[in-house]
């Protein structure tokens, strides 16, 4: 089933901007040469795309759309909360990982670069640090992370890598054997959530090198 539009967004027309109406918004671009409009189901989605740009919203692929197709329905991050991510350069292997408040942005915690790693075992060592964190604070927050597979390693208590051990990383190893060491002698209530970057953009810890 469609979603109904709520907003219009009229880039091009008699007077740009925001509508809540699809009949106003036809004031705007009725007998104006070359338009350009579209309803949205949300007022949030029709303020990204007006802030964006005509151009760059038309750029999209389908997935980056899937930002704008956001309702009252559609879930929401729950504040407060700690966001978490993973970097991996593949040109030199390296990998980093950080933590940071969903809400503000603020800078929690940050590691690395650590050499002859995975993005995996960033997104791993990320939740656990994360936990063990909040853990000191009596922080009960939930923890986001877009990586499925951490999440999975984390509640299995065992990063179940194929990554080899290196003279380089041995440091990254003892490591994820202090985080599975911590998993086994710790509980938390901390809920382990997946970041839904379709509906709400990458996520806050993101490193923004894509």
């Amino acid at each position: 089933m469609a979603k109904k539009n709520t907003h219009y967004v009229v880039w091009e027309g008699q007077n740009p901007g925001i509508y809540e109406s699809w009949k106003e918004c036809q004031k705007q671009i009725k007998g104006y040469p070359g338009a350009k409009f579209k309803g949205f189901p949300s007022k949030l989605a029709a303020k990204r795309a007006f802030e964006m740009g005509y151009e760059a919203f038309k750029a999209m692929n389908p997935e980056q759309e899937m930002l704008f197709n956001t309702n009252e329905n559609t879930p929401k991050p729950q504040y407060p909360s700690l966001a978490v991510d993973a970097a991996w350069n593949t040109a030199t292997l390296e990998m980093e990982y950080q933590g940071v408040d969903c809400q503000t942005g603020k800078l929690i915690f940050h590691q690395g670069p650590f050499p002859d790693a995975t993005n995996n075992i960033g997104e791993f060592l990320a939740i656990v640090h994360g936990l063990a964190h909040l853990k000191q604070l009596g922080s009960n927050i939930p923890i986001y992370t877009d990586s499925m597979t951490a999440i999975s390693w984390v509640r299995a208590k065992k990063a179940n890598t194929k990554l080899v051990q290196t003279d380089r990383n041995k440091m990254l190893f003892e490591l994820i054997q202090r985080a599975e060491k911590w998993l086994k002698e710790n509980t938390w209530k901390n809920p382990l959530l997946k970041w839904e970057t379709q509906y709400w953009g990458e996520i806050p810890a993101d490193f923004g090198r894509k």
